[in-house]
């Protein structure tokens, strides 16, 4: 691991340790040879609750590209639900490590960096996005990275999240922290907003434009905020679906055109076999939703773009009330994976139907640099001690979390903190 001796380091005093308790700060630049995590183990995929438990572990090593990353908050995100579920696969079958650390978000300290890193140096405050590839083929050079064949989530396809005192990341998932944010809130956001981002603007020619009009599923989640906002900063037109009536207000403070509560409609779900009496309930269910999309968007004016996660449920009706060479984009099935459509409707009326997932640097830099211009809002909605982490994931588990996104706290002692000065004021003496 190489030092940046040339960088001003903030002074302080603190031991050189093994192993540090949740929120003691080591030395600037010192790495402890164990550190505290939230573990998953193959033999425990289960419920969050079960599934995730404290372990101590040892801090990972860099290879030259490489960061190490001192974790002040974590995001919490359904890739850590579906991880501790082991579902759809577990992630000991791609990685083949003994234990894993969920956490595909996260904001902190640039604790270490490997001796080919140039762009960062220790003492960088960061977030991370978490795409990693291996830099070395046509797509990532050229093309999109995306597309390549080593393309990897971090926390998700990697042993090494964030859900842990110290985490190990690429050079490249590294961006500017907005430092009008507090630590939890910087660590919310990057993993939603970078794949909302791609969702809207990464998939020409369908990329979002002024005036046009997008159906958000999901509008007060993580991933539907900022879809709204981002929808909203370009000029274009968010229609929002909610579950709940308590969310409308909400949504329609974030820049919603109009809001939709699905639960007054009841087309939801796998849809029934083509021409059976089912289906006929099923299409004049969907049709009186088409019509709550125009009651907003104006008689017969279709959504130019469905912004697509839930899957199984939403699907069959996404599919239906896309306009005429529009665009599906999926990016998740939240639901379930079994997705049905009424297939005339996308090659008679030439619809798109587009996979998307997370985000390249660049684009995540982009929706990064959004925040950092205070353009957006991170709509952060709860914030859980160290200890909780795994209740998060239950109520993110249960849908019973509240509008926005939610963090946890890792070495940041409390909430409401901004500098790393905070954090030494705040944080346990050694």
């Amino acid at each position: 691991m190489a030092l940046d001796t040339n960088a001003e380091l903030a002074v302080y005093d603190a031991p050189q340790k093994d192993l540090y308790e949740m929120g003691e700060m080591p030395p600037m630049g010192y790495v402890p040879k164990q550190m505290y995590s939230w573990a998953i183990r193959r033999e425990r995929h289960g419920d969050p609750d079960k599934a995730m438990l404290k372990e101590v572990v040892e801090v990972p090593t860099l290879d030259s590209n490489e960061v190490l990353v001192l974790v002040m908050a974590a995001g919490v995100n359904y890739n850590g639900v579906w991880a501790a579920l082991g579902q759809p696969i577990s992630p000991f079958d791609g990685h083949q490590q003994p234990y894993h650390i969920a956490g595909s978000d996260a904001s902190g300290i640039v604790w270490a960096v490997g001796d080919k890193v140039k762009r960062w140096k220790v003492g960088d405050e960061v977030v991370v996005h978490c795409n990693q590839d291996d830099g070395d083929d046509e797509e990532c050079n050229g093309g999109d990275p995306m597309y390549s064949p080593t393309q990897r989530i971090w926390g998700y396809e990697t042993p090494d999240g964030s859900f842990s005192q110290f985490t190990r990341v690429q050079a490249q998932q590294l961006m500017p922290r907005p430092k009008h944010l507090t630590w939890e809130e910087s660590a919310c956001y990057t993993l939603t907003l970078a794949t909302a981002y791609r969702m809207l603007f990464g998939h020409e020619p369908h990329d979002l434009k002024p005036g046009q009009n997008v159906l958000v599923w999901g509008a007060s989640g993580g991933l539907g905020s900022y879809a709204i906002q981002l929808i909203n900063t370009a000029g274009a037109n968010a229609i929002g679906v909610i579950s709940d009536e308590d969310k409308r207000e909400f949504v329609m403070g974030l820049g919603a055109k109009g809001v939709i509560n699905r639960r007054d409609f009841n087309c939801w779900g796998q849809m029934p076999t083509v021409n059976t009496p089912e289906y006929a309930v099923w299409f004049k269910e969907a049709r009186k939703f088409g019509k709550a999309i125009w009651d907003i968007t104006g008689k017969g004016v279709n959504v130019d773009m469905v912004f697509e996660h839930p899957g199984e449920s939403t699907f069959p009706v996404s599919n239906l009330v896309c306009k005429k060479g529009g665009m599906v984009v999926i990016c998740a099935g939240t639901t379930g994976f079994n997705c049905t459509f009424d297939v005339r409707y996308m090659w008679m009326h030439q619809k798109r139907l587009q996979g998307s997932h997370f985000a390249h640097l660049k684009q995540a830099a982009a929706a990064n640099n959004l925040m950092v211009e205070r353009r957006l809002d991170p709509c952060m909605s709860e914030v859980f001690p160290w200890d909780d982490l795994p209740e998060a994931h239950m109520k993110m588990l249960r849908n019973e979390h509240k509008p926005g996104n939610m963090s946890v706290l890792v070495q940041a002692p409390k909430t409401g903190l901004r500098t790393l000065e905070d954090v030494l004021e705040s944080g346990p003496k050694a």
